[in-house]
């Protein structure tokens, strides 16, 4: 999905506006069907919890560092099965297929699927070359959802994925990122990578008018 060139979408939301991109043409590598934007929204009541504390103020980055000088060759595509992320408390799976929705925002996880985080299946899987990209919920209008602990997060800490191959995708985090939806990080989040990285999406900050006006991302290096 491209979008003029200058543009920016203006989505009417009552809740959580992942915004994954915005605006502006672009060229997504690292997406199978390159030439794709991405952007996704979900609803999340104004009376959920607020939103995680401990993350870096907007904009800014959390532990970050340099990719490994040296990564493990990347692994041939298949799809994600399970998330394992032991200082979120996270041990979910299967995981979601997530596509474009047909005004072509990046599909996400419904309300009633909260507690599973799903994988943008247009892209790369975990473990091939390029950034994969999982997205899960941090609340909805039910409470807490699977990435309520996301503030629990830093750098260092693994990220596990199985995959349907029997195949384990084994991930270090190498930094944590909130940034306003209006200034996401396009380019660095599926820009073009040397190696196999990971990409975690959820919504942050403060509830502002029934939404989180932020989204926090999760860098992660394929490590084994």
């Amino acid at each position: 999905m491209s979008m003029p060139t200058g543009s920016r979408p203006r989505w009417i939301v009552v809740a959580c506006l992942l915004a994954l991109v915005a605006g502006g043409w672009m060229l997504v590598s690292g997406i199978r069907g390159g030439g794709h934007t991405a952007a996704a929204n979900a609803n999340i009541s104004a009376t959920t919890p607020a939103g995680p504390a401990g993350h870096p103020s907007a904009g800014n980055a959390a532990g970050t560092g340099k990719p490994p000088a040296t990564a493990p060759a990347p692994m041939a595509a298949s799809k994600p099965v399970r998330v394992r992320i032991p200082s979120a408390g996270v041990d979910t799976g299967p995981l979601l297929d997530l596509g474009l929705a047909a005004d072509g925002t990046v599909e996400v996880p419904s309300v009633q699927q909260a507690d599973r985080i799903g994988w943008y299946k247009e892209g790369v899987t975990p473990g091939e070359l390029g950034p994969a990209v999982l997205i899960g919920h941090f609340d909805t209008v039910d409470g807490p959802a699977v990435l309520k602990d996301i503030a629990k997060v830093k750098a260092g800490d693994r990220i596990t994925v199985d995959r349907a191959d029997g195949s384990t995708a084994v991930f270090t985090v190498r930094a944590l990122e909130q940034v306003g939806k209006d200034t996401f990080p396009t380019q660095k989040v599926y820009g073009d990578t040397a190696r196999p990285e990971l990409r975690l999406i959820t919504c942050g900050g403060e509830l502002r008018g029934g939404h989180r006006p932020d989204n926090i991302i999760v860098y992660a290096d394929l490590t084994s």
